[in-house]
């Protein structure tokens, strides 16, 4: 599963999804473990253009989970109609991945 992070910094989930000018990217395995740290992608925005979370979905269309603070009305039906879990969450990416693996293997538990 590969998740991406909008992220500042590179250590710290502090970004709004549309505001994101860069883009961690993370794989784990099926079963939420083995986490790799793959690239930091960059978000090319242009001056004065509306709807510029879209070049913030192009970036992201490999990934399975995006993970952000917060996202507009129109980009967070963009990022669901391109088949990309939303999750909105703050705080340093470690615990914040931790949280969602721990919930995404609770999920995947029988009952």
């Amino acid at each position: 599963m590969r998740i991406a992070v909008a992220s500042s910094d590179g250590k710290n989930v502090d970004l709004h999804f549309g505001k994101a000018r860069s883009i961690c990217i993370f794989d784990f395995d099926e079963e939420g473990n083995n986490k790799s740290f793959i690239e930091k992608r960059k978000v090319e925005f242009e001056p004065g253009q509306k709807h510029q979370w879209m070049k913030t979905l192009d970036v992201i269309q490999d990934c399975d989970i995006m993970i952000c603070v917060q996202t507009g009305f129109k980009s967070k039906f963009g990022i669901e109609e391109a088949g990309i879990k939303l999750v909105e969450d703050e705080g340093p990416i470690d615990d914040v991945l931790n949280r969602y693996i721990e919930h995404y293997k609770f999920m995947k538990s029988p009952l």
